[in-house]
C-alpha cells in the first residue's frame, strides 16, 4: 500500500482536507507573494522518516545519540547554502523566519538596545520593529520610511536617520517593498556608525540565488532568510553570517565567540530545542535544486513576470506603489478606487475569482492593517506553474475588473471561469494523486 494513502485509512477527514487543498491549489491562482510550489522531491524529504528524530546540538555535537547520517543531512545542507549564496557561516536550524530574526537579535542586541527598522507600513515586516511584535516590545526600533512621494527608499534620509539616532544595528530587507535594496549603501552606512548591519531576505533570497538582485553577502554581518517563497523550498530558516566579528572589541569584548559562533548559541540552546530534520532534509534538497543552471532561468522569469504583470496593470488604470517592481512584488494602492480600508472585502472578491492575495497596508496608510488600502501581489508561484508573460494580462485583467467593480462578486464569478480555463493548461503537479 502507498504510505502516502494510509492517512485515507486512519483519518479520513484530514485525507478530505488534503485532497480539498489541493484542488484548491491547483484550480487557483497563488498570487500571495511570500507562497510557492515546491518540488514532489521536497515534498517527499518533508514527509520522510527524518521526521522521527531528535538531534539536540550540532553535527558532531549532538545530545542524542543515532544522529550519524542526520548529520550527514544536515552538512550537506550547509555546505549547498554555502555554495549557493557564497557565505562563510550558516546556521539551517531556525524553525522559520522569524525565529531566525530573533535569534540575531539574541546574539547581537541586548535588551531595549537601538535599531533601526522598515516601517510596517511601507514595507517592512512585523520582526522588524513592529510595536506588537517581540522586536518592538523587548527593543527600541527607529523605523526607516520610503519617500512619500517617490514611495522608494530614500538612502540618504536612511543615513541622516542612523547619524542622528546612532543605533546598534540596522536592519535592511522588505516584505512589501517592490524594488531593489540596495545592501552595500546600507552597509557603508552601518560602518559609519558602527551598528551591525543585518539583512532579512525571506522574499528574495530566491532572485539573489538566481543572480538578479544584488546579494546582501558581501556586505551585511548578517543575513537572514526563508527557505520558501522565492527559494521554493519547505517552510523553515537559516542564518547566514561573516565568521569573524567587526565589532567584536566595541559590543562584546567580554566574550571569546566569534560572530558564526554567538549566532549559533543564540540558536542553540538560546531559542530552539531540536532541529526538524526532516526539513532540513528538504533544505538541502531546495538549496541542490537552486544551484542548477535552470534556476537561474526560473528567477529571471519571475522578475519578468512581475514586471508585465506590473505594466498590464497600470495600463488597465490601477495604481500601484512607486510606479511599478524590479523584483517580484506588486503592491496595488486601490484608495484612487474609492476603496481606503477595504483591503479585506477586495481580497475576498478575489479569492471568489480564484485569485489568491492578501490585503496589505500601502505607505502611509491612513487605514488600519487588518482593514487596509492595499492589496499584495507576487509572482514566484504562477512562475513555478510555468506561465510566461502572455498569461499575466489575462491574470491582471481579471484582478483590474474585480478591483474596479468594487468586489461585485457576479464579476468574480465570471472572472473565475477564465482562471479555471488558464489553471487547467498550467498544473501545479501534473498527475497528482489524491488520496483514496
Amino acid at each position: 500500500m502507498n504510505l502516502m494513502n494510509e492517512i485515507s485509512i486512519s483519518d479520513p477527514k484530514v485525507a478530505d482536507a488534503i485532497n480539498r487543498e489541493i484542488k484548491r491549489q491547483e484550480e487557483g491562482i497563488e498570487l500571495i507573494p511570500s507562497e510557492n510550489y515546491t518540488s514532489r522531491a521536497v515534498l517527499q524529504a518533508v514527509g520522510s522518516v527524518f521526521t522521527n528524530k531528535y538531534s539536540e546540538g550540532y553535527p558532531a555535537k549532538r545530545y542524542y545519540g543515532g544522529n550519524e547520517i542526520v548529520d550527514e543531512i544536515e552538512s550537506l545542507a550547509i555546505e549547498r547554502a554555502k555554495e549557493l549564496f557564497g557565505c562563510e557561516h550558516v546556521n539551517v536550524q531556525p524553525y522559520s523566519g522569524s525565529p531566525a530574526n530573533q535569534a540575531v537579535y539574541f546574539a547581537l542586541l541586548n535588551l531595549k538596545d537601538k535599531f533601526l527598522g522598515f516601517n510596517l507600513t511601507s514595507g517592512g515586516h512585523l520582526t522588524h520593529g513592529s510595536h506588537v511584535n517581540f522586536s518592538g516590545k523587548n527593543y527600541t526600533c527607529v523605523s526607516y520610511d520610503v519617500d512619500p512621494k517617490t514611495e522608494m527608499l530614500d538612502m540618504d534620509a536612511v543615513r541622516k536617520l542612523a547619524i542622528k539616532e546612532q543605533p546598534k544595528m540596522i536592519l535592511s530587507g522588505l516584505t512589501a517593498y517592490p524594488r531593489k535594496i540596495d545592501f552595500k549603501a546600507f552597509q557603508e552606512i552601518a560602518e559609519e556608525v558602527n551598528a551591525y548591519h543585518m539583512s532579512d531576505i525571506a522574499h528574495i533570497a530566491g532572485l539573489v540565488a538566481g543572480g538578479v538582485h544584488q546579494s546582501p553577502i558581501p556586505y551585511a554581518d548578517v543575513v537572514t532568510t526563508t527557505t520558501h517563497k522565492s527559494l521554493r523550498g519547505p517552510r523553515g530558516a537559516m542564518i547566514m553570517c561573516k565568521t569573524e566579528d567587526r565589532l567584536h572589541d566595541l559590543y562584546h569584548s567580554n566574550s571569546k565567540k566569534n560572530l558564526a559562533q554567538l549566532i549559533d548559541s543564540a540558536v542553540f540552546p538560546g531559542l530552539q530545542g531540536g532541529p526538524h530534520d526532516h526539513v532540513n532534509a528538504a533544505k538541502a534538497v531546495c538549496f541542490g535544486e537552486a544551484l542548477k543552471p535552470d534556476f537561474k532561468v526560473y528567477a529571471q522569469q519571475i522578475v519578468n513576470n512581475a514586471k508585465a504583470l506590473a505594466e498590464e496593470l497600470m495600463a488597465l488604470g490601477i495604481k500601484l506603489v512607486s510606479n511599478g517592481t524590479d523584483n517580484h512584488l506588486i503592491l496595488i494602492d486601490m484608495r484612487p478606487e474609492g476603496l481606503t480600508g477595504e483591503g479585506k472585502l477586495i481580497q475576498n472578491a478575489l479569492d471568489h475569482a480564484g485569485l489568491t492575495v492578501n490585503k496589505n497596508t500601502v505607505p502611509y496608510e491612513p487605514s488600519t492593517p487588518f482593514n487596509p488600502s492595499g492589496i499584495r501581489l507576487g509572482t514566484p508561484a504562477i512562475t513555478s506553474r510555468g506561465m510566461k508573460e502572455s498569461e499575466m494580462k489575462v491574470i491582471a485583467s481579471g484582478l483590474a475588473r474585480v478591483i474596479k467593480s468594487k468586489g461585485d462578486l457576479t464579476v468574480s464569478a465570471k472572472v473565475k471561469e477564465e482562471i479555471l480555463e488558464l489553471t487547467k493548461e498550467f498544473p501545479v503537479y501534473p498527475g497528482l494523486a489524491i488520496f483514496k
